[in-house]
């Protein structure tokens, strides 16, 4: 039985074991030191054996020059470069896919979760159709496949030799797709088009603030204003009026095709587009169910008694379903992001850059320094997984529901 001092008596190291009140502190700090012991003697027995091999454990090989290309990059780079920089590319490619690949997975989720719940049987059943098959098969199979439609499906730059069609633009020049990847328009930033960008952020932050204020103001009064007009029309007038009143600084440069090729633009190789939509279809199977299951764990009467009301169905889903649905979405939709985030690792086997195929493969390779790239591969994916827990479970607090 335990012995618990009572508040006149002072402290003692005993109370450490025999006290309620510090035990558990006294066992977690224990354990922590077992385990930062552990960690050392294992560090310890990694370095021993390296140098008993003719191997340092240092990170200097980052500084050196790394030798070789990188196909896809957001930022300048050569071969004649450090492996650090090379390294910042394939972070920035993961990040790129994995903030891409949400917000599509997200919408493609959504979607087909309503329409699973559909009352057309044939839409239900396409829903189901997709769900089914692309959660079952696995996501590498389905990047190999995705990868492989756009390399046989999409014309060539430009014919060969006439045979073959070539690729044409579309949306009056702002898309082009070949079977090397997709172009895009490049944006040309003039003199004062940093003033265009602060008044288009500025108008971001005012939209949300007059949504939060339309939000507090129907709770007290209960009138319900125009949001979704006005929101548009505060998120677009002012950047639109000071793009023009500014001179335009802000140009597009088209692609265009010179020899057997397009130039300028923003260029996606087929890999990136290929890795994206994979990803994101595949998560947005997973995200579907979580979605019908979040709507289906609302009860009927809730949606009976807005009705009953005279909410309309869109004002019903807005304000009384949704907000107890998320309750139940929004936990098992970060492990989502979290899966999705992991698995563009997978981006090697078609060729993408990310820091798996330059940090943890060409890197690794040339420097023999295995034990390195691991650890600064874990504590990439560690810190961006713990990045994308923190800002969810934020967002989770705020759309929680309270009681009164």
């Amino acid at each position: 039985m335990a012995v618990i001092s009572n508040d006149g008596d002072g402290f003692r190291l005993g109370m450490l074991v025999y006290d309620t009140r510090y035990r558990s502190y006294t066992i977690q700090i224990f354990a922590l030191i077992l385990f930062m012991l552990a960690v050392a003697w294992l560090l310890d027995n990694a370095i021993t054996n390296l140098a008993l091999l003719g191997k340092t454990f240092s990170f200097g090989f980052l500084f050196e020059t790394a030798s070789y290309d990188i196909n896809q990059r957001l930022i300048d780079y050569t071969s004649t470069d450090t492996h650090a920089r090379a390294a910042i590319v394939g972070i920035l490619n993961t990040l790129l896919v994995a903030f891409l690949g949400c917000i599509t997975a997200t919408i493609i989720g959504v979607i087909a979760g309503v329409l699973r719940l559909s009352n057309n049987w044939l839409i239900a059943r396409l829903m189901t159709i997709y769900v089914e098959a692309f959660r079952n098969i696995p996501v590498l199979i389905w990047i190999l496949i995705t990868v492989a439609v756009i390399n046989e499906s999409l014309p060539a730059p430009s014919g060969f030799r006439g045979a073959d069609p070539a690729a044409s633009p579309f949306l009056g020049g702002m898309l082009v797709l070949t079977n090397r990847g997709f172009y895009i328009p490049a944006p040309i930033w003039g003199d004062m088009s940093m003033a265009v960008v602060a008044v288009f952020l500025l108008s971001i932050v005012a939209m949300f603030v007059f949504r939060r204020w339309a939000r507090k103001r129907q709770e007290a009064t209960g009138e319900i204003l125009p949001v979704l007009r006005i929101s548009l029309a505060i998120f677009f007038l002012p950047t639109l009026l000071a793009f023009f009143a500014l001179g335009m600084p802000i140009t597009l440069e088209y692609p265009e095709l010179k020899g057997f090729n397009f130039q300028g633009g923003v260029f996606m190789r087929d890999s990136l587009i290929g890795l994206w939509l994979a990803l994101s279809l595949y998560t947005g199977a997973f995200t579907a169910e979580i979605v019908r299951a979040g709507i289906l764990s609302v009860s009927k009467g809730q949606s009976e008694a807005a009705f009953a009301l005279g909410l309309r169905p869109n004002r019903t889903m807005n304000l009384v379903v949704l907000p107890q649905a998320l309750r139940v979405i929004v936990p098992p939709l970060i492990s989502q992001y979290l899966n999705l985030t992991k698995n563009s690792s997978l981006a090697i086997a078609v060729g993408y850059m990310d820091v798996t195929g330059t940090l943890g493969g060409i890197t690794m390779n040339q420097t023999g320094k295995a034990m390195e790239c691991i650890l600064l591969l874990m504590t990439f994916y560690l810190i961006a997984s713990l990045s994308i827990s923190s800002v969810m479970n934020w967002y989770n607090e705020r759309v929680k529901l309270r009681e009164r």
